[in-house]
């Protein structure tokens, strides 16, 4: 059964599922589909092209689909994407993608996104991502699964952030973040494996030795990367962990952060 606050507007173009609630003053745009389950609460708009799955909770005066903000862009169909069982925060803003940067900005599912966090165009947040309070995403970032992102945080259009990283508050990030790692500062650089993350996770030591090793391997031998690279691929090539690792770095276009 949907519950939807008569002083919500809704256009007759929405597709909403079952079991919604909308929350008093909240406006939902033409073309917004909402998944059964999901919960928005006050003063939320919700405009664009925009989809969301099933099972969120989006807290009052979020923003989601509002057009990015690109000089570039001038009014063309593109999207935010939204899957299942995130939570959304106070003041949180999402901006839809841009032609040039494919159309999309995509966010994964069972995601916590505190309050003023930012979200902007064409991003690709994955699954279980942590993004603390006023944490910011510049244009084009891609953030990998399980990763978390400390408050007041800013990261640089076009920077990665690998898979079970860890970055610190009020840093600022200018170069991609490798998986399995802790960085803080601004600039932004390493200090060793985030254990604590990984331990978590269930990551259990010999996993861990090894990707201490390749860690090692980069960061403190004083060999190139590229040698760094072939000697991790001789000596390490039993472990994904590890592989991931590699594969992040050869397909960096900013450089890592070291």
């Amino acid at each position: 059964m949907r519950e939807i606050h008569p002083t919500a507007i809704i256009h007759n173009g929405a597709e909403l599922g079952e079991d919604l609630k909308i929350g008093p003053y909240s406006i939902i745009g033409e073309h917004t589909k909402i998944g059964t389950g999901t919960i928005v609460e006050s003063n939320v708009v919700i405009d664009g092209w925009t989809e969301i799955g099933k099972n969120c909770r989006i807290s009052p005066f979020v923003s989601i689909g509002t057009p990015p903000q690109d000089i570039s862009y001038s009014g063309e169909e593109t999207r935010v994407r939204i899957g299942d069982q995130n939570i959304i925060r106070e003041y949180t803003t999402v901006h839809r993608g841009t032609k040039k940067g494919g159309g999309e900005t995509i966010i994964g599912s069972h995601n916590y996104i505190m309050a003023y966090a930012h979200i902007a165009h064409d991003c690709k947040i994955g699954n279980h991502i942590i993004m603390a309070n006023a944490a910011t995403l510049g244009g084009h970032i891609k953030v990998e699964d399980y990763a978390i992102i400390g408050g007041l945080t800013g990261i640089h259009q076009f920077v990665r952030i690998g898979m079970y990283a860890m970055v610190g508050a009020c840093s600022a990030v200018s170069q991609d973040v490798i998986p399995f790692v802790s960085a803080v500062g601004n600039r932004a650089r390493l200090f060793g494996l985030n254990i604590v993350g990984l331990k978590r996770h269930g990551f259990n030591k010999a996993r861990v030795l090894k990707i201490k090793k390749a860690y090692n391997i980069i960061f403190r031998s004083r060999v190139s990367l590229k040698d760094a690279i072939t000697q991790i691929e001789e000596e390490i090539n039993d472990s994904e962990d590890v592989k991931k690792i590699i594969e992040f770095i050869k397909d960096s276009k900013r450089g890592i952060c070291r």
